[in-house]
């Protein structure tokens, strides 16, 4: 299936966007454990004994990424956890966070941590 020039657009904006809060995350002390998990995990990060499910969201004006969050959303992210954790046993015992990086053209990206609650149980 051929894809249109907008989808093609809006998934080198995402990449961009991954990118971006990667080095962002890299320098606030993150190490990046994997991207782009499960179809739904941007960035997995760990500091200290914290572990971090990072979504990245990457639009034209940062007040569209803070809102692109949605229940379904958060459903979506939780299955991934919840994979990922049964990958990574070690993490069990760890503290989970979920966080987002918006990211905008001409702006710094912004890190808000706990964004949304993870079902894992």
């Amino acid at each position: 299936m051929k894809r249109t020039a907008r989808h093609r657009g809006s998934h080198t904006t995402g990449r961009r966007g991954e990118t971006w809060a990667a080095a962002l995350l890299l320098i606030k002390g993150y190490r990046i454990l994997a991207r782009r998990f499960g179809g739904e995990i941007d960035l997995v990060v760990k500091r200290g004994n914290t572990v971090v499910f990072v979504e990245v969201k990457a639009r034209h004006l940062l007040d569209d990424a803070v809102i692109a969050i949605s229940p379904q959303k958060e459903v979506r992210l939780s299955r991934a956890v919840r994979y990922w954790l049964a990958r990574n046993s070690w993490a069990a015992n760890m503290t989970l966070r979920c966080d987002a990086v918006f990211v905008a053209r001409r702006r710094l990206p912004r890190h808000v941590p706990d964004v949304a609650t993870l079902a894992i149980d």
